[in-house]
């Protein structure tokens, strides 16, 4: 009876580790945004409806674990940091005096961020858009 037992357990310790599978992963690593990720669509709006266009070979950003990017959105300045805090990306570029003259303070992005479906939306806060502005990235490599 005892080998019974202990043979029951042993299958239930098997299953346990075998059955449970890496979904929950792949759903964190569809919401990451560590990795590189390249412009595909620009969604803009000039007072009426508002529709995507696609982009062929925008700009990238590289976001590292250890809160550094990198992108060649701008010639001047490639790299910063980064912070995430309630879906809002704050992207601060690392070159003294680099300004767009678009940003609030020189050198810092914010943007809103969402993550739909493999896909990286990002909503400048600098930029008035009527009806909605929005970038949409495509992650182009999960492990740079």
């Amino acid at each position: 009876m005892k080998t019974k037992l202990k043979i029951g357990i042993f299958c239930l310790v098997v299953i346990s580790f075998f059955g449970c599978s890496n979904n929950d992963n792949e759903v964190n690593q569809e919401k990451s945004i560590i990795g590189t990720w390249q412009l595909v669509e620009t969604y803009q709006s000039a007072g009426g409806p508002g529709n995507w266009s696609s982009v062929d070979n925008g700009y990238k950003y590289t976001f590292l674990d250890n809160r550094t990017f990198s992108s060649n959105r701008f010639s001047e300045c490639t790299y910063g940091t980064y912070s995430i805090e309630s879906n809002v990306l704050t992207l601060i570029y690392g070159c003294e005096g680099f300004t767009t003259g678009i940003e609030n303070s020189a050198g810092v992005f914010i943007e809103k961020i969402n993550f739909e479906s493999k896909y990286l939306f990002i909503n400048p806060t600098y930029i008035f858009c009527v009806e909605g502005c929005a970038y949409k990235f495509k992650k182009i490599n999960s492990a740079p």
